[in-house]
């Protein structure tokens, strides 16, 4: 991903270039592409946060998680505790509302990568 740009870069620009398009079959194409991309994003952020956890106390995590919208609930492992607190670092990231943004303009034209009758 590196060679040609990171998830966030390469999300900004597909978003944005897709903003006018309105053929189904390229708006489907940039959204598989976009999923993709997303897929790596989401990676890339797993990988960081384990690492970056991997040293820190269940209290400090857990400070960790309420800062980053992602409380540790009562009863979570410390293993839920922290695949939350991926997904709420990757749902603020501006790669992910690229992605989200991309995926309600495709949306608007009723394009989806979910058939319908698998909806």
């Amino acid at each position: 991903m590196d060679a040609m740009g990171t998830p966030t870069e390469l999300l900004l620009e597909l978003a944005a270039s897709s903003r006018h398009l309105q053929d189904p079959a390229e708006l489907t194409e940039a959204l598989r592409t976009g999923h993709h991309i997303w897929c790596a994003g989401l990676a890339d952020v797993q990988r960081t946060t384990h690492a970056d956890c991997r040293g820190l106390s269940d209290d400090a995590l857990s400070i960790r998680c309420r800062e980053a919208g992602a409380p540790w609930e009562d009863g979570a492992s410390r293993s839920e505790a922290i695949s939350n607190l991926v997904f709420a670092l990757w749902d603020a990231s501006p790669a992910a509302m690229a992605y989200t943004a991309l995926e309600r303009r495709a949306g608007a034209e009723g394009v989806c990568l979910l058939p319908e009758e698998d909806v």
